[in-house]
């Protein structure tokens, strides 16, 4: 017996004995694991650099000033010297109402895009068609809202390579009357030559000077223009009375007078691209810097547009020509330097018109086909896009007409209507309201200058198709 409780202590004795020594076993492994390095965790997988390019491209350190001159050089442009012209098939009555109620109305549905901008908390729609998705879902709402704006920015851009081009040559051969003379075809290419530097400049920040540039051309020419019809004054036996020609033809022109009035407003197809590059804050939200530019903006487009039209109405009446720089002629060098200031401007316009497009291209260049960000993929998109333009232009001088055609569905819904329809759909104010009111008469002030400005555009095709020379 006690052999064997010999034994059973002798065994308690080992297992506390090995139950020591794991013990301690334990622990020294604890204090090596614990003293020794930890080991280096996992690398995270670094997120698609190309994703992130594409969300966070956007530059937001412009001041409200930029708003104002990039504002003024996409609505202000060389059409502003066809409004008398306009208003000889308006008279005095109606042109000046449609002139004001222009102003008035797109003054109106610029507010509400800016106000749009940040409607939803901590979102920021920077482009027109982001806008328009929010407003008429992910499908439908880019198919309303973006062919109307390339429209727009891609038919501004090809009519500025014509305008600059004839604009070069008269300049330079009111300048230099002993020169060689030029085909129009090669000045535009002289003028598009330009867009191939200044495309390569990253985004509406960097093209603040030349922005500001063109800002300043604009009204220094308008100030001419109606500055020279007050100095001339009123030719012998000015009359006011309508043009006279068959009743069709009469309302024909009078729609492309409403068209040319209503493409004068063509700024709100780059405005909230233009906002996109302003700093927000909840203490200081972008809408306020904007709509001080804006306002600002829409000064100077009133002391340039309403002088011009009405002056030079005043001065030459029904025969007022479509460019009342044209009809002025003397001083001479007055209309070439006013000639060069339309060059400068529409350098300006053509680039802030581009840029939203620049910006559409590269971010789906990268997202859609994997192409790396960088200098080769500004260098290839933009290149390409001044080489379409510039070739449009060179081949299709009369690019004007088709611009009253197919501009009818762009400028009148993107300035007019379209912001007060997805102000209707966003903000719903209740029915018969005041706000509710104004929106629905711009929807139908709009859609009556787009169906008008359309069929005036198709008239003028036709009509003009049998003078249309390429490459003249």
């Amino acid at each position: 017996m006690e052999e064997i409780n010999e034994y059973v202590e002798s065994n308690k004795i080992k297992q506390i004995q090995k139950f020591k020594v794991c013990t301690v076993l334990i622990s020294l492994d604890a204090k090596m694991v614990s003293s020794s390095p930890p080991p280096p965790a996992p690398k995270e997988v670094p997120s698609d650099e190309n994703e992130k390019w594409v969300e966070d491209g956007a530059v937001r350190e412009a001041k409200w000033w930029y708003s104002t001159f990039h504002t003024v050089t996409a609505m202000v442009g060389a059409g502003v010297l066809s409004l008398p012209y306009a208003m000889a098939y308006l008279g005095w009555g109606p042109g000046t109402m449609v002139m004001v109620l222009s102003w008035c109305i797109t003054l109106n549905t610029m507010w509400q895009m800016i106000q749009l901008h940040e409607c939803v908390p901590g979102v920021r729609f920077d482009r027109y068609y982001e806008l328009g998705r929010h407003a008429f879902g992910p499908k439908l709402g880019p198919w309303i809202v973006l062919p109307q704006q390339l429209i727009v920015q891609v038919g501004c851009d090809i009519v500025y390579m014509v305008t600059g081009g004839k604009c070069l040559k008269k300049f330079l051969e009111m300048a230099c009357t002993n020169c060689t003379r030029l085909k129009q075809s090669y000045w535009i290419c002289i003028f598009g030559g330009i867009h191939f530097f200044l495309s390569q400049l990253p985004n509406f920040n960097s093209v603040s000077g030349v922005s500001l540039a063109a800002a300043i051309m604009s009204l220094s020419y308008s100030t001419i223009a109606w500055a020279g019809c007050l100095s001339k004054g009123q030719v012998e036996n000015v009359s006011y009375a309508y043009k006279e020609s068959s009743g069709a033809d009469y309302i024909f022109r009078v729609f492309n007078a409403l068209g040319q009035i209503s493409f004068a407003y063509a700024g709100h197809a780059v405005v909230l691209e233009i906002q996109a590059t302003i700093p927000s804050t909840p203490e200081k939200p972008s809408k306020v810097a904007m709509w001080k530019g804006a306002l600002g903006a829409y000064f100077i487009n009133a002391i340039c547009y309403f002088p011009v039209a009405f002056i030079g109405y005043w001065a030459f009446g029904q025969d007022v020509a479509d460019n009342v720089l044209v009809a002025l002629k003397k001083p001479s060098w007055l209309i070439a330097s006013a000639n060069l200031m339309v060059v400068i401007h529409v350098i300006g316009s053509f680039q802030v018109y581009a840029m939203p497009v620049f910006d559409m291209l590269e971010k789906t260049m990268v997202k859609r086909l994997k192409f790396p960000p960088g200098i080769a993929l500004r260098l290839i998109v933009r290149s390409t896009y001044v080489a379409f333009t510039l070739f449009v232009g060179v081949t299709f001088p009369f690019f004007g007409d088709l611009l009253g055609f197919f501009g009818g569905f762009g400028f009148a819904p993107t300035s007019y209507f379209l912001p007060s329809i997805i102000w209707l759909k966003i903000k719903k104010p209740r029915r018969f309201s005041i706000s509710w009111l104004i929106n629905w008469a711009c929807i139908f002030i709009g859609l009556f200058i787009m169906l008008a400005s359309t069929i005036g555009g198709l008239r003028n095709i036709i009509a003009d198709s049998s003078t249309y020379e390429f490459y003249s």
